[in-house]
């Protein structure tokens, strides 16, 4: 299956003309970001990652995606987004990721157009939800879509891959991402960063966003020892566990109370 997303994908970049063009991944060191990549690399396609990174964000996920890149041989830019992640979030409700997008997107194009990528690529799946209106915009194959206003097309080598098949393919690949055990707000499996426990209505300030990576942070520990999926809404602190029984749960609580206000 592996060798045959490969050659489909050498088809696709001979008959639209991407080995000629330079491409610009957004990696965030998930499952479907490591295989779009991996793909890339593997049809002989001038592909590099680029990688956003704040300050509440995960450590361990950013050094196991630093180590992926090294393995493939691909150049890794990481840029830090802090400052604009606070200017487009803090005073707004949450969840933060809406903002955090379009500060990634915004910057993405910039970066692309700052230094000579001619494409950029991401890991989406047949399962994510901008199939529909989104890729209704594009002309032909959506694998390539030209939006307008983004300036710079966008390629999406998984877009055909239903999020099993794209399992199938990452464990065909070897590629198994570092986990922190997170529940994710989402009912699959995705995780990234802890600033998506910020509970939906609550207007976001710096604290908030500290106070949800520390407490994620702890209760991942757990999750790891445990093999269970925890994370904690703030400042509801409501628990979200996968496979917990009481003495696990206990266990968050615990944790919990050394973070209340």
């Amino acid at each position: 299956m592996l060798d045959m997303a490969i050659k489909e994908l050498e088809r696709f970049a001979e008959k639209s003309g991407l080995f000629e063009r330079k491409i610009l991944l957004l990696f965030s060191g998930g499952k479907d970001s490591s295989l779009a990549l991996y793909l890339l690399k593997e049809a002989g396609l001038d592909v590099s990652a680029l990688t956003f990174f704040h300050r509440w964000s995960w450590r361990e996920t950013l050094r196991w995606a630093m180590g992926f890149t090294k393995k493939l041989g691909v150049k890794h830019f990481l840029v830090d987004i802090t400052d604009g992640l606070l200017r487009e979030a803090v005073g707004r409700k949450g969840p933060v990721c809406i903002n955090c997008k379009k500060v990634m997107l915004w910057n993405a194009r910039w970066f692309a157009l700052n230094n000579d990528f001619d494409v950029l690529a991401k890991g989406d799946n047949a399962n994510d939800k901008i199939i529909g209106a989104l890729l209704d915009q594009c002309r032909g194959d959506i694998r390539l879509c030209e939006i307008p206003r983004i300036g710079v097309p966008i390629l999406r080598p998984l877009i055909n891959y239903t999020a099993e098949e794209v399992e199938k393919l990452a464990e065909e690949a070897g590629i198994r991402p570092y986990r922190m055990y997170e529940h994710a707000r989402r009912r699959q499996w995705r995780e990234g960063c802890p600033l998506q426990y910020i509970d939906k209505e609550e207007i976001v300030t710096p604290e908030l966003m500290d106070l949800a990576y520390r407490v994620n942070y702890e209760v991942s520990k757990i999750a790891r020892k445990r093999k269970v999926r925890v994370s904690v809404r703030v400042p509801s602190f409501e628990i979200m566990c996968w496979n917990c029984n009481n003495e696990t749960l206990n266990e968050i609580r615990q944790v919990i109370e050394r973070f209340r206000w």
